[in-house]
């Protein structure tokens, strides 16, 4: 499990993806599940990011994982929305809808309630994915309350989208 700082905030994280996104000539989309959009305003915040991003999904509910983004009902009832299988396949999916070239997929237990033994609050599961078919899936426990944890949930999947946008 990775921590995270948040040292940057999330224009400048937004603003440094777009310019990635626009030299490669790529566009992103995001799958958002406890973040509920964050990252997508984040980048809806920068002037001009029509440019390299048309779409993200909130999909805060199983149904709309699976009716939006193509993730496995099974993977669900096997591994739980806040899983490694289902960022990835949230990801993927991402991906086939939009037509993006970058995708990033959040999953995770914003609190105050909702933690278990195994997946405390706190934990959130991404996934990023690239049309190359690179994948990488990580996952973070964050402190804090509910704004504090999606908050830096956010700053984590701009910050890799930024990375492999200049890979």
């Amino acid at each position: 499990m990775a921590s995270v700082q948040s040292d940057v905030t999330l224009q400048q994280l937004a603003t440094e993806l777009g310019a990635a996104l626009t030299e490669r000539q790529w566009h992103v989309s995001a799958a958002e599940s406890c973040t509920g959009g964050g990252v997508a305003h984040a980048i809806t915040a920068i002037a001009g990011s029509s440019a390299w991003f048309d779409m993200g999904f909130v999909s805060y509910a199983n149904r709309a994982k699976v009716q939006l983004l193509g993730v496995s009902e099974q993977s669900l009832k096997t591994d739980g929305a806040v899983s490694q299988t289902v960022v990835e396949q949230m990801a993927r999916g991402a991906l086939a809808a939009s037509g993006a070239q970058l995708a990033v997929a959040v999953s995770g237990i914003a609190g105050p309630d909702g933690g278990t033994r195994d997946k405390p609050v706190g934990t959130v599961w991404f996934a990023w994915a690239d049309a190359a078919g690179r994948l990488v899936s990580e996952c973070y426990v964050y402190q804090g309350d509910r704004a504090q944890v999606r908050y830096q949930a956010c700053v984590t999947a701009l910050r890799e989208l930024v990375r492999l946008a200049q890979t």
